[in-house]
């Protein structure tokens, strides 16, 4: 009795441990987790990075810079070159026009690459803002087509029994079969976008994509922001503020380049020396000695190099470039959250009006099962029967469907909404607060 018991145990555990791991995620978590995972975002920050080093490396120039080194060898007769025991050698840019302005530019390049680091969060963001919505929104639709499903199919029997009792006709019998294939159809369409929103989320956040599942609880509710035209205190895209310091640093690059010619540029040297005597020194110079030391400051003129001068126009026409390119992005961006206002208002104009619809729909169905099992009180009027039922119960369902999908629609143009106006981030920060981030959870 007792080994039955530890080989039932032990498959149970076999069985156990080939099931799907079910997990919930909350939204923050989901937020949390992007974040932290994303390849853009990271990308983005290493780029921060490689700029933080590039400014520190415009300032270093004026640090001495130490080296160094040994030429040992042997020499016969006179010596050749300077062969040393070892040897320090110190230098260091004193004073160059030039400097100020790449160092300059060196700054706007960092502020180009944390803004556009704010920027790949916030398209992280409302990425996973939205697949988590679609997400949701798959689930209850799934789970509507199935009892969509389960009414056409009692309306087929339906109409199958009442064509076998003279009732009903051939072309009612197809006209139901028909219907119960369209709804297969949307479920099998519906049970594919459910997973490649399970598989895109899983990407996203970093997790196994199977038996990952959403909150709907978790998911906050808001209210999409006014946006009115004519209002310029608007905060902009971070893209679009990315795109201007870009150009910014560019015209210093520009400005450096162009400050080459005819200016002075000062350098700052020094280098110590340990001569050995068996390289012959002592024997050709009467005053050898083995310590050596030199220190003094190089002065330069640039008076004529056409290769800067045409690296200068170069700089210049990329400046340029950069700054037309930077205000193309502003008016495409200024046009876009335009657009997304009217689009978020028809949509949530559309929203109300299907939801109106099902409202309807669904006292309708109400009135129809209160008549079914008491009757109308009317004994002219015609009869409800359970074909009837069924046909409502089908369009009822269809309409919530349409509900579903016009407030996926709607949400998601508000989440865009939200970054467009540059209102996203205070929104997930006002979500984090209300809702504090939890750890992915088993079901």
């Amino acid at each position: 009795m007792t080994r039955l018991l530890r080989l039932a145990m032990t498959c149970t555990v076999f069985a156990a441990a080939g099931l799907p791991a079910m997990a919930q995620i909350s939204f923050t978590s989901a937020l949390d987790l992007a974040l932290k995972n994303s390849p853009s975002v990271l990308m983005a920050q290493a780029n921060v990075d490689k700029a933080r080093a590039a400014l520190s490396q415009s300032h270093d120039v004026y640090i001495p810079s130490v080296a160094g080194g040994s030429g040992l060898g042997y020499s016969y007769g006179f010596p050749v070159g300077q062969p040393s025991v070892f040897n320090f050698t110190m230098q260091s840019l004193v004073f160059n026009f030039s400097q100020g302005d790449y160092i300059r530019a060196s700054r706007f390049a960092l502020n180009a690459a944390e803004l556009a680091l704010k920027d790949a969060q916030q398209a992280v963001t409302e990425d996973v803002a939205v697949t988590y919505v679609s997400l949701d929104r798959d689930s209850q639709r799934q789970k509507a087509l199935s009892e969509q499903a389960d009414d056409a199919n009692r309306l087929i029997d339906i109409i199958q029994q009442r064509l076998d009792a003279g009732e009903d006709t051939p072309i009612d019998l197809t006209g139901a079969q028909l219907s119960a294939a369209q709804i297969k159809l949307a479920k099998l369409r519906s049970d594919d976008e459910a997973e490649n929103d399970q598989a895109h989320l899983a990407r996203l956040i970093g997790v196994p994509a199977q038996g990952l599942s959403v909150v709907s609880g978790s998911i906050p509710p808001f209210t999409a922001p006014p946006v009115d035209a004519s209002n310029t205190a608007l905060p902009g895209s971070p893209a679009v503020a990315s795109a201007y310091a870009t150009a910014k640093a560019k015209r210093q690059i520009a400005d450096g380049d162009a400050h080459y010619l005819w200016r002075p540029q000062i350098a700052f040297a020094a280098q110590y020396n340990r001569y050995a005597k068996f390289n012959n020194y002592d024997l050709y110079y009467s005053h050898f000695q083995h310590n050596n030391f030199g220190v003094g400051v190089e002065i330069t003129l640039p008076i004529f190099d056409m290769g800067h001068r045409a690296k200068a126009l170069e700089s210049a026409a990329d400046a340029a470039h950069a700054e037309h390119e930077a205000d193309l992005a502003r008016d495409q961006f200024l046009e876009g959250r335009q657009k997304m206002r009217h689009a978020t208002s028809e949509l949530t104009a559309q929203a109300e009006v299907a939801t109106l619809d099902q409202q309807l729909a669904q006292q309708q169905l109400d009135i129809m099962l209160v008549q079914l099992k008491s009757g109308s009180g009317n004994p002219s009027a015609p009869q409800m029967t359970p074909k009837d039922e069924q046909k409502s119960r089908i369009a009822e369902r269809e309409k919530f469907l349409t509900v579903l999908d016009t407030n996926f629609e709607m949400r998601k143009a508000e989440i865009n909404l939200l970054r467009e106006t540059g209102q996203l981030e205070d929104w997930i920060k006002s979500v984090a607060q209300s809702q504090p981030s939890a750890t992915l959870k088993p079901e």
